[in-house]
């Protein structure tokens, strides 16, 4: 087993690399970037973070060339084409580390979960997700009535596809990284439905994925508009029905049990939460 302290080391590959997409997020990315890399060092496990710029026209990809490399490196990569799992696609595809993921840019989404979420991927799981969900979850909301019908009538869908998972969007989500490339190398969606597509595809492959509960406050600034995107969400969920829509099917596989792992690569308290 990998200890954190030895995990932690300087130099050597990153065991952990993180995936923030950002779209003109000059505002909200400093706060959020400085939030992550604190919580990273803590962790003391070589981590890296990769921000996405996704055709920014703002001051977003200068921060990220300007963000200093300790505690911990931040990468850019570039992404043109627009959308946020085109985005999430490209840094996923862009990771090498053996245990990725991926966050919104405001860490909406408390960093605390990282802990349980290292401990249950040492433990074989190949995706943890955070869940809003979960009765165990504290959610702090200010949604509109038309935003919150609008999700109940999501989350119906998005079981239709996916199963039993309670909640495909929240943005926190972590993954072992091989299977992660291979699943992203799949992925077709590149707008806000793509968290369903990615989870149907880890179904469809047998893979073991655990939801965690989390706490998650509302956060202003996000680009998401249910009035200009819910028709297109709406469109990539039936194009995903269609081709990955195996439980609509009855074809759903059974539910998966984590892998076995020779030796898990972070263990600390957290590893209760299994």
């Amino acid at each position: 087993m990998v200890s954190p302290q030895a995990a932690g080391a300087p130099g050597g590959p990153a065991l952990l690399e993180l995936v923030v997409p950002a779209y003109n997020e000059e505002d909200r990315l400093p706060a959020g970037l400085a939030a992550l890399c604190a919580k990273l060092a803590e962790l003391q496990i070589r981590a890296r973070v990769i921000v996405v710029d996704n055709a920014s026209t703002d001051a977003t990809p200068a921060i990220v060339r300007d963000w200093p490399q300790l505690p911990v490196p931040v990468r850019l990569v570039h992404c043109e084409r627009r959308g946020k799992g085109a985005a999430v696609r490209a840094g996923l595809l862009a990771t090498t580390a053996p245990f990725v993921g991926f966050l919104d840019v405001d860490m909406a989404t408390d960093l605390s979960a990282l802990d349980p979420a290292m401990a249950l991927l040492g433990m074989g799981y190949a995706a943890v997700i955070g869940s809003r969900a979960d009765p165990a979850s504290v959610v702090e909301a200010r949604h509109s009535l038309l935003r919150r019908v609008g999700a109940t009538v999501f989350r119906g869908l998005a079981r239709q596809i996916v199963g039993d998972i309670g909640d495909t969007q929240c943005g926190f989500k972590l993954f072992r990284g091989a299977e992660a490339r291979t699943v992203a190398a799949r992925l077709r969606c590149d707008g806000f439905a793509f968290d369903v597509e990615l989870l149907a595809r880890f179904r469809e492959r047998g893979l073991a994925m655990r939801e965690i509960p989390v706490h998650w406050r509302d956060v202003s600034g996000s680009t998401f508009s249910c009035l200009r995107h819910s028709l297109g969400i709406f469109a990539e969920m039936g194009a995903i029905w269609l081709d990955v829509g195996f439980a609509a099917r009855g074809q759903l596989p059974a539910k998966a049990t984590p892998a076995r792992v020779a030796a898990a690569p972070y263990r600390d308290s957290a590893s209760s939460a299994a």
